[in-house]
């Protein structure tokens, strides 16, 4: 036997042990309001990338601003609609601040945002679509950033930051830009008339992280054609982030069906509850997230406040969850 062909005998994994390590595991650390809890609030997840990439999805209010010290680097800053529990229109003076059913969102954020704040400190970019990054960027400029880190990614399109993909794909939901956001007269005179200022559709994300794992971020979404089509059938996720606190957004068992039957991936984590969803780290009975729980048919994973899951690149949870 040649040396050639005994090589073409030996499995790839074996020939390249050091390419198929690199792959590594995606980190997910929800920034909630208590610490193990999931809790009313509790929206904000960091993403990290095996190359060390880290994201911030929706701040919202459970960020205890740009100085909380468990955000550490963050490169990118994704907002998926204008709404001020997702912006950051007020947050907790520290992490832990009240309860989990008495939030102390005390600090106001306004007329910036706890997401622009936290962009300024970091120098992230922050990556939205429809009519928001024309918006955000006159913010960051406000708040002594740079207006370039204010970055637009439309349906269909792909932007690629720190070695990760990433594209806002559609969401059914109200995004209109609030008074209190908008500042000066023109703010005072949305407020007088109940009114909001134009920011384009709200949108969901498509995240595709170096490892091969590729996560759909819902936003606040009801049931859309586009889960099926766009997300499940063409980016084919294999973690989803899932909204599941009703009214506002899918409910428990709307959000089961999104997931068993449009978008399909291999586990989700549940998100924006609106709810004291656990106790001691355990879910509670009767709520929403239980709910979510017994009908997905696919593993759902609990975002406890401060402890970070990791995911391999087939959306198998190794750590953590």
């Amino acid at each position: 036997m040649t040396i050639r062909s005994f090589l073409r005998t030996i499995p790839l994994v074996f020939m390249f042990p050091l390419a198929v390590q690199a792959q590594g595991l995606v980190k997910v650390t929800p920034l909630g309001g208590q610490e193990g809890e999931f809790c009313r609030f509790d929206r904000a997840m960091i993403f990290e990338d095996p190359n060390g990439t880290r994201i911030l999805y929706d701040a919202g209010r459970t960020v205890a601003g740009a100085e909380d010290a468990r955000l550490g680097k963050i490169d990118v800053v994704l907002i998926s609609h204008m709404h001020g529990d997702h912006l950051g229109d007020r947050h907790n003076p520290a992490p832990n601040a009240g309860s989990c059913d008495k939030p102390d969102i005390s600090v106001s954020a306004l007329p910036n945002s706890g997401s622009v704040n936290i962009a300024v400190k970091t120098g992230a970019k922050i990556v939205t679509g429809s009519e928001m990054p024309s918006f955000l960027a006159n913010k960051l400029k406000q708040a002594g950033g740079d207006e370039k880190n204010s970055v637009l990614v439309r349906f269909g399109a792909m932007q690629t930051f720190g070695g990760v993909e990433i594209t806002t794909v559609p969401a059914a939901h109200s995004n209109g830009i609030s008074g209190e956001f908008v500042g000066q007269r023109l703010g005072e005179l949305l407020k007088e008339t109940g009114i909001t200022a134009y920011a384009g559709p709200a949108t969901g994300y498509v995240v595709k992280f170096s490892n091969g794992l590729t996560v759909y971020l819902s936003g606040d979404t009801g049931i859309t054609a586009e889960q099926k089509e766009v997300v499940g059938e063409y980016y084919k996720p294999q973690l989803a982030v899932m909204n599941i606190g009703d009214t506002f957004t899918t409910g428990p068992r709307e959000a089961a069906y999104v997931i068993n039957e449009l978008v399909k991936p291999r586990a989700v984590i549940a998100s924006h509850a609106n709810e004291v969803a656990t106790l001691n780290g355990k879910v509670i009975a009767g709520t929403k997230t239980e709910q979510f729980m017994k009908v997905t048919k696919v593993p759902v994973h609990v975002p406890l406040s401060g402890k970070t899951m990791r995911f391999d690149g087939k959306g198998k949870c190794t750590a953590g969850c």
